[in-house]
């Protein structure tokens, strides 16, 4: 029997209809925001429409309450070195999940290209350039990651989660580097942040 309950269940917010949430809201399911729905001004419409569909049950929730924001990272002692070692993981990423529909960033017709090798590369497909400045890649130094998600924790004082990942095809050791450095210069500047626990089952 689960120690506390009721169990929490989370769900991708990928398409962000209001029938969807309003599905969610009813039956208690938390959202993750992220990937291709984390970019731009996408995900702050999510969780305008998160918020709305909660109190369309009556139930009020801060901007970012019940909510979880995914995002791709990586760290390098400035963005300029981030972006030259993790360009190449972004577009090995983009490649596989753009022809799952799951990069909104992508065209109907970018992706259709993507699949021709001779036309692909003058696609003017997105950049991790591109990502990083509509928010959904944190690329740069340690302290520049933290503040980015400062910014966030200020604009929807009802996050309490996020989730972090890098790119398929990142190689083991550059994960487990990663991670760790993640972990010990980034996570510490959050420590104090409270998260809302259930309750313990009986």
């Amino acid at each position: 029997r689960p120690l506390r309950l009721p169990v929490e269940c989370w769900q991708p917010i990928q398409g962000g209809t209001a029938r969807a949430m309003d599905f969610m809201a009813k039956h208690g399911i938390r959202g993750l925001i992220g990937g291709g729905s984390a970019e731009g001004g996408a995900m702050h419409k999510v969780v305008l429409g998160w918020q709305e569909a909660h109190a369309r049950r009556g139930e009020h929730i801060e901007l970012g309450e019940r909510l979880c924001f995914g995002f791709h990272f990586y760290l390098a002692k400035n963005r300029e070195q981030g972006i030259r070692e993790a360009a190449k993981y972004y577009e090995e990423n983009m490649k596989m999940f753009g022809e799952l529909r799951l990069v909104r960033a992508l065209t109907d017709e970018q992706i259709e290209i993507m699949r021709d090798p001779k036309r692909a590369p003058n696609a003017k497909l997105p950049r991790i350039e591109d990502a990083i400045a509509n928010g959904g890649f944190l690329c740069g130094s340690p302290e520049q990651v933290v503040e980015h998600l400062k910014s966030l924790e200020r604009r929807y004082p009802g996050l309490d989660r996020v989730s972090v990942s890098l790119s398929v095809g990142v190689p083991k050791a550059v994960c487990l580097e990663q991670l760790e450095w993640f972990a010990s210069e980034v996570m510490p500047e959050f420590a104090k942040a409270k998260v809302r626990e259930p309750a313990m089952a009986n």
